[in-house]
């Protein structure tokens, strides 16, 4: 389960982690670039907003990328990703607000629910459609 109330920026920066092999993934690498995690996140709810997309303004590194999305209900929002989730941190594309102090979500998934009603149907029939799918290949 993952805490909501920390704020990674307010960490030191010589923590040490990238030393540290105990924070390394299961193969053994350094954690994985954000870039691509993030195009990974749009590639998979692209479909059920209007608009995604990883931001080539503001700055991508290993721990952290923006991502833009506009809902269905053409609200904007520029997300950041990081080790600890996913959160909002500007209602618009390729900005960040410091003063914004919004709650990280593990999964797009979370963070798209609370944003947008729309997103949530669309989210919900593509996924009953996908049942029904399996439920009739099963049966034949």
């Amino acid at each position: 389960r993952m805490e909501t109330d920390c704020n990674p920026m307010e960490l030191p920066n010589n923590t040490g982690f990238e030393e540290d092999s105990d924070y390394r993934d299961f193969e053994g690498t350094e954690v994985k670039d954000m870039r691509l995690e993030a195009e990974a996140v749009v590639n998979d709810v692209l479909f059920a907003v209007s608009n995604m997309f990883v931001s080539k303004t503001l700055p991508c590194a290993e721990d952290v990328a923006y991502i833009n999305v506009e809902t269905r209900e053409r609200n904007r929002y520029c997300l950041e990703l990081t080790e600890a989730g996913l959160r909002v941190v500007a209602y618009d594309f390729d900005q960040t607000d410091d003063r914004l102090q919004t709650p990280y979500h593990e999964t797009v998934y979370s963070l798209l629910d609370s944003l947008s009603p729309a997103y949530r149907e669309v989210f919900g029939n593509a996924l009953l459609q996908r049942l029904e799918a399996l439920k009739k290949e099963s049966q034949s």
